[in-house]
């Protein structure tokens, strides 16, 4: 300190702490020329104590001129020692350094003057206090005092000069301030950062490329800013690095795609178009590298498929496809457990094109990876069914592909078609909407006879009766309409001429006791006409009720279709086909006369010709009724086929008729136990609500009289 005070004249070191900007402008003009003087004899201790002087004393005074005399005289000093100064910055830095955080804006201000003219004399021997610097500015970017701002910017750009051409600043040592900096919110310091690294990147000799991971998450941020200049700046940039990219042989993809699959979920719609850009770009390029991540990149991708924004939509299909092409191994890293996942947690999306796709994974996934695949089946299983109920049938469609894609194997068809009973047994709002549609896709891709074998032998022993009389009623309705079953009501049509025919029809029989209209349709398709009249007159009068009713209404109908042209041709041979007409003539003393379909049957019964009669069987026939003596005739009869023959014992083709019939009558007694027993609790239910009525009517006091009401709905409704 007294080596200073010998060598610097008291009134400089006055007129350093004026007031008075030019006072202290003079005062440091001298003190240049002082250190100058010093710098020629050599002698750095007496340099080293007026720094030493000037930082004390003065820039860490607390006095704000004294703060401002010092920064000259630190900056004046440097001036004086040109070439040596660099041997000193240890000791003038950091004090211009700390001034940059000063309280006053003015001393901040004349911080960035000082250190800026350090910086022109020293240049490179300054890179070593970069980070300090870098941080300073940073803060200073966003002063709130406009010409600290301007200051700080000029200091800005001379510091990214020296920067440039010097080689000897660390881009290992910075990247992590950048890396910390980026979360800052502030636009003028995301304008600061995204400048510096537009500069750094431009720089041969840094490569930024390679540190891009630790920084890529800030400038996806700073894409949703407000200010749309800094979203297109942090564009800019991405951008380029992305280029880059491009013509780089060596990036580190699987760091940046973790990055890019939650940008690619980002509230922006900018945000993430950019990011589902970058990651179809790292599809195309990433090869080996991002198999790893297939599942996580297939997460980003599948909910932007169904994006509000057309051209997220678009890049999105194009990487799916591009991701669905590469064909990797297991062995190779690819896990395709975490792509099922994905998958299968896509089936939940609101949107239908991401389920679709989702479902064309698990579809591409089975065709070339069916082993890992159904290692997982029991993790994908109840969701796959579960999707049977979509709202899109083309959902339901692919759902069933999948279905059927698995249940190629015998164990897993079984499963399916059981967990397929299960799920319309505990939803029958399924069986109602998509119930066709799955039984005839099923019948398509696994054969329908095997699919149908399979349900009946489920259906025969169903504890639910009211279930299987449903379900039931929907197969047999299905059976006798859909197209895609038109071999197999062939098949039945050959029961009694045909192995294949009479194995199917016991198969299905069994099941198809629980609804006679059913089994009436079933008896009729096989053209065993005998039985079906046997079926008709062993009905009882508890069978005879309103869902009955409404079933052989719709078997009527049925009778007009295509399906059954056969059997309207065979009413030509009447003589032929006795025992067709019986049993349609007991249908029709079944209906109602007034119904519409009492009158559709009685329509085509007039229209079946007389002269095809015998002579025994036209005396028979009553004046009243020309076919009413057919009804009871019993003498040689008439099979199903049309040939005529003795009895014999109701076996034709290996079936036993009076087993079945006694079959079916003991399912129909199993149902009409089970009516009256639903019955006598409804009964006790109500017997039960009348008990408690008066005590109820006393607690809740005078009511309104129940002549005011209207009469309720069970009071209004009929039989029919």
């Amino acid at each position: 300190m007294a080596d200073a005070l010998s060598v610097i004249p008291a009134s400089v070191l006055r007129n350093l702490s004026d007031k008075l900007y030019e006072k202290r402008k003079n005062a440091a003009l001298e003190v240049e020329g002082i250190v100058k003087q010093l710098a020629l004899s050599g002698d750095h201790e007496k340099i080293s104590a007026v720094i030493k002087l000037l930082a004390k004393e003065f820039t860490y005074s607390p006095q704000a001129n004294h703060r401002k005399g010092g920064l000259i005289g630190l900056a004046a000093a440097t001036v004086g020692l040109t070439s040596e100064a660099a041997q000193h910055l240890e000791q003038i830095v950091p004090p211009v350094l700390n001034s940059l955080s000063d309280q006053d804006s003015r001393v901040r201000y004349y911080a960035c003057e000082a250190l800026y003219n350090i910086a022109k004399v020293v240049r490179g021997d300054l890179i070593i206090f970069f980070n300090q610097i870098f941080d300073a500015l940073c803060k200073l970017s966003a002063d709130s005092d406009a010409n600290v701002q301007s200051a700080a910017h000029l200091l800005d750009r001379l510091v990214k000069d020296i920067v440039t051409e010097s080689d000897q600043f660390s881009i290992e040592e910075f990247i992590p301030l950048l890396r910390e900096r980026m979360n800052v919110l502030n636009p003028y310091v995301r304008q600061f950062l995204v400048g510096w690294i537009t500069v750094l990147d431009s720089v041969p000799d840094i490569d930024m490329l390679g540190f891009l991971p630790d920084f890529l998450d800030g400038l996806f941020n700073m894409l949703s800013d407000s200010s749309p200049e800094i979203r297109q700046q942090a564009d800019s940039a991405l951008s380029e690095f992305l280029q880059e990219i491009k013509n780089s042989p060596s990036v580190d993809y699987g760091r940046m795609a973790e990055i890019l699959v939650q940008r690619a979920a980002s509230p922006d719609e900018f945000t993430r178009l950019t990011a589902i850009t970058w990651i179809n770009e790292f599809v195309k390029l990433g090869g080996d590298q991002l198999v790893p991540y297939y599942a996580d990149i297939l997460g980003a991708i599948l909910p932007c498929i169904s994006d509000k924004e057309e051209k997220i939509r678009v890049v999105a299909r194009e990487t799916n496809e591009e991701l669905r092409s590469i064909k990797s191994d297991p062995a190779e890293a690819f896990d395709v457990g975490a792509i099922l996942y994905i998958a299968r947690r896509q089936l939940d999306s609101e949107w239908e094109a991401t389920r679709i796709e989702a479902l064309h994974w698990i579809s591409t996934l089975l065709d070339r990876h069916r082993a890992e695949v159904l290692c997982f089946l029991n993790d994908i299983f109840d969701t796959l069914l579960k999707a049977l109920s979509d709202s899109s049938d083309e959902v339901v469609l692919l759902v069933l592909d999948i279905h059927a894609c698995i249940a190629r194997d015998p164990l897993h068809f079984r499963q399916l078609i059981v967990f397929l009973v299960h799920n319309f047994r505990v939803d029958h709002s399924l069986l109602e909407r998509r119930g066709a549609l799955i039984i005839r896709r099923l019948c398509v891709l696994l054969d329908a006879e095997r699919v149908y074998r399979e349900l009946s032998t489920i259906l025969e022993g169903e504890a639910d009766l009211d279930f299987a009389c449903i379900m039931v009623q929907a197969l047999n309705l299905i059976l006798l309409t859909s197209s895609e079953l038109s071999v197999l009501r062939e098949l039945l049509k050959q029961s009694l001429v045909n192995a294949a025919g009479k194995d199917l029809f016991v198969s299905l029989y069994a099941s198809w006791c629980h609804s006679p209209m059913a089994i009436l349709s079933l008896c009729l398709l096989a053209q065993a006409y005998q039985h079906a009249s046997a079926v008709v007159q062993s009905l009882v009068e508890e069978d005879i009720n309103v869902k009955f009713l409404v079933q052989l209404d719709k078997l009527i109908r049925l009778l007009e279709t295509p399906i059954f042209a056969y059997l309207r041709l065979q009413l030509l041979e009447p003589g032929r086909y006795i025992w067709l007409l019986k049993a349609l003539y007991g249908l029709l003393m079944l209906l109602p006369q007034q119904s519409a379909a009492f009158k559709i049957l009685r329509t085509r019964l007039k229209t079946v010709p007389s002269h095809s009669f015998n002579g025994d069987q036209l005396k028979r026939a009553s004046s009243g009724n020309p076919y009413s003596q057919i009804l009871h005739y019993s003498g040689s009869q008439i099979t199903e086929d049309g040939d005529v023959r003795q009895d014999n014992g109701n076996l034709q083709n290996g079936i036993n008729f009076a087993s079945r019939l006694q079959q079916f009558v003991q399912m129909q007694r199993q149902h009409r136990m089970l009516e009256k027993s639903q019955e006598q609790s409804q009964a006790r239910s109500s017997s039960t609500l009348s008990k408690e009525g008066p005590e109820a009517e006393e607690s809740r006091g005078p009511q309104t009289s129940d002549s005011n009401l209207p009469p309720s709905r069970s009071s209004r409704r009929g039989l029919g």
